[in-house]
């Protein structure tokens, strides 16, 4: 235990950490597993659901190549929080002010800031390889409008879907921060620039394929070492992205609440990644396709649906899992299918006591459109204990 089912239809098995999955995501994972460079098996994390290529909440070990379409086009995605010098009882009444000084200072949906808000060392350290990057490719400047100075002004920025930042109380009544994104439009740009790149460079063997969004890359192939450079610099991107949006974000709530001061604890975790790790004696490419990183004594965030609570977490180093556990509760129905089910009012009714948006435009976040964060947890109890749990008081939305 807690390896719930185990899948067998592949040249590798697959170990799954929850009987919740449901049948496309079983065809999925079946499909991942037929690959004939996956290392020793593929784990499946409690909040597993279907995904486009490779299915949300799998670990994919990959030996001598990648797939770029299991990294995904949100590269880099996670979370950050940090704990902040405040309790719960300082906090006002009412948070509509606070709510509404991060929307101020934090672009959300499509918007972006005026200028770019990195200092200058920032800014070089990240420019120049990728115009290394975008000079071997330049196709991919042409995917995205202004394509050196779009970058520069997203850095900071929230986007929209389940991206979110939030004000939370834990069980000792600390007040922290926390918040959810990736590396944007220009991560979105080189993940599908890639995902093209490489049905493209495989050609009559795609066809070959399970599903043809699990092309890939070979080690010594054409155009492996440039996406493992371009998915680096997108990673990379996501995590200064999510530091810069936490600084902003701070600064905005300083204005608004008693005086604090932000604690040490800061956590900075990917949940959409590639890297490379050793694992069952062999060192491989190990993708985190909605999971993170959960090794002896790694912190990690797991947040639950808008409206539910959230977990710090500190990683047990299972090796089963590949030292991972899930990124979080993971959807049961689609953004389409919450839309026709479910309306504002219930939205409303699911999200009392949080300070968030409460119109139709969000209700596909309504936390009935998300596994129970709660049997999520208990299903990876070998995987990570609890640290801190965390309730939302406030949720920005995109």
């Amino acid at each position: 235990m807690p390896i719930f089912k185990t899948l067998n239809k592949g040249k590798v098995p697959v170990k799954i950490y929850t009987n919740d999955v449901d049948s496309a995501s079983m065809t999925q994972l079946s499909n991942m597993a037929q690959l004939p460079f996956i290392h020793h098996h593929i784990a499946a994390m409690p909040d597993v659901h279907l995904g486009k290529g490779a299915t949300v909440g799998s670990v994919i070990p990959t030996k001598d190549a990648i797939i770029p379409a299991a990294v995904g086009v949100d590269i880099g995605c996670g979370m950050n929080a940090v704990r902040i010098s405040l309790k719960a009882h300082q906090l006002p009444d009412s948070l509509r002010r606070s709510r509404r000084a991060i929307e101020e200072k934090v672009p959300v949906g499509f918007d972006m800031h005026k200028r770019d808000v990195v200092n200058a060392s920032t800014w070089n350290s990240m420019e120049k390889p990728l115009k290394v990057i975008t000079d071997k490719h330049p196709g991919l400047i042409r995917m995205v409008r202004n394509f050196h100075h779009t970058w520069g002004r997203q850095l900071g920025t929230l986007g929209g879907g389940n991206h979110f930042i939030e004000l939370c109380i834990d069980e000792n009544d600390d007040v922290w921060i926390m918040l959810h994104s990736g590396s944007r439009g220009i991560g979105n740009a080189i993940g599908r620039y890639f995902i093209n790149l490489a049905k493209k460079d495989m050609g009559n063997q795609l066809g070959h394929l399970p599903d043809k969004d699990l092309a890939y890359f070979t080690d010594g192939a054409e155009h492996f070492d440039d996406y493992v450079e371009a998915v680096t610099w997108a990673q990379d991107y996501a995590m200064i992205n999510r530091r810069e949006m936490m600084r902003l974000t701070v600064k905005a709530l300083q204005a608004e609440l008693p005086p604090f001061v932000a604690t040490k604890e800061a956590i900075n975790c990917h949940h959409n990644y590639v890297q490379k790790e050793t694992h069952f004696g062999e060192n491989v490419f190990i993708t985190r396709k909605g999971a993170i990183r959960a090794g002896v004594d790694d912190l990690g965030i797991i947040p639950g649906s808008m409206g539910a609570k959230s977990f710090i977490v500190r990683g047990k180093g299972t090796k089963a899992s590949f030292c991972s556990c899930s990124h979080g509760a993971g959807r049961k129905m689609s953004r389409t299918q919450a839309k026709r089910q479910f309306n504002r009012f219930d939205l409303e009714a699911l999200t009392t006591g949080v300070e968030c948006r409460k119109d139709k435009g969000v209700v596909d976040e309504i936390p009935s459109a998300y596994k129970d964060i709660d049997e999520v947890m208990k299903n990876q109890h070998d995987l990570v204990e609890v640290v801190h749990t965390l309730k939302q008081v406030v949720c920005v939305k995109g």
